[in-house]
């Protein structure tokens, strides 16, 4: 048995041919262990057309999830796959799972010492299973460079657009996440569990959201976005991390960082007139959080993703 869902964002995001916004696209893959159909839970058929050779081969693999009895130790995941596994990673494939598609990756040894996550259900499972892999059951994904894991059902597409994002840029990533109708980038470290008890829609803040992206080259403070909402300074707050799960200070540092990395890639901005228009302040507050949190610095970022040079302000 596997789940649709997994596969399906896999599917959507690498195995549509997006090609109006990166061309060429990704080549997706089906792969499985063995010839013939395997039933889904919802009682769909599926068939794999390439078997697990094709995994050697792949510039990334993904493992989409293992069935509910490989997660309990009530079936062995099959030796064919772990191998192959392995010999993908040996050959410096970037391996990926999707919930708990973390079990296959950890029986093929690849998570040891590394961190890694699954959905929060599987995570304690995960962690006595295997207790050589760092498990984070917080997060909605971790990026540990070459091995990358997700949470469940929402996560993964996180994650899958974090991949579109460190392939082909921010702009393709923000563009292809408007298509399909969903966040264009929540953090890996952010929560499983946001708490959502009053919709973004209802109480005010998303206009001011909306507002706070559009002026980001202004100097933007708490007091100023919470005035805007008609809230209190630490209601405003409350309501912030309740609807992203960030305070309003460091939304507004990936909001940012988001439109840096934008600036950076379709305009040939000098690099202390993209800090001015992102709000960053100087070119070296700039390369400061690149370095933090992009992990390269704005030069890097742009001769990764070059300009066409159009200017989207």
């Amino acid at each position: 048995m596997w789940d649709l869902y997994e596969l399906g964002i896999a599917a959507a995001v690498f195995g549509v041919a997006h090609t109006d916004l990166a061309d060429p696209w990704y080549d997706l893959r089906l792969c499985g262990p063995s010839q013939g159909v395997a039933p889904s839970r919802p009682g769909f058929v599926l068939n794999a057309p390439y078997g697990l050779d094709e995994l050697v081969k792949a510039d990334t693999v993904i493992v989409p999830g293992v069935p509910e009895e490989c997660v309990h130790g009530e079936r062995e995941i099959p030796v064919e796959l772990i191998d192959a596994l392995r010999r993908a990673a040996e050959g410096g494939t970037r391996m990926v799972s999707l919930c708990n598609g973390a079990f296959a990756l950890a029986a093929a040894g690849l998570l040891d010492g590394r961190p890694a996550t699954a959905h929060w259900a599987h995570t304690r499972a995960l962690a006595e299973r295997y207790p050589r892999v760092r498990v984070d059951a917080s997060v909605l994904y971790v990026d540990d460079g070459d091995v990358l894991t997700s949470a469940g059902l929402s996560g993964g597409l996180d994650l899958c657009l974090h991949l579109v994002r460190r392939d082909l840029g921010a702009h393709v990533a923000n563009q292809l996440a408007r298509r399909l109708v969903v966040p264009a980038h929540r953090p890996g470290g952010q929560a499983q569990f946001v708490e959502q008890s009053l919709p973004v829609t209802d109480d005010g803040i998303a206009p001011v959201l909306q507002w706070a992206v559009e002026n980001l080259h202004h100097p933007l403070t708490v007091d100023d976005l919470a005035a805007r909402a008609g809230m209190s300074a630490r209601s405003f707050h409350r309501h912030l991390r309740a609807a992203t799960g960030a305070s309003p200070m460091r939304w507004l540092l990936r909001q940012r960082l988001a439109r840096a990395q934008e600036l950076l890639e379709r305009t040939d901005l000098p690099i202390d007139q993209v800090s001015e228009r992102s709000g960053l302040g100087s070119a070296n507050n700039l390369r400061h959080h690149f370095a933090q949190h992009v992990g390269v610095s704005p030069t890097e970022y742009r001769r990764t993703f070059p300009s066409n040079g159009k200017d989207p302000a």
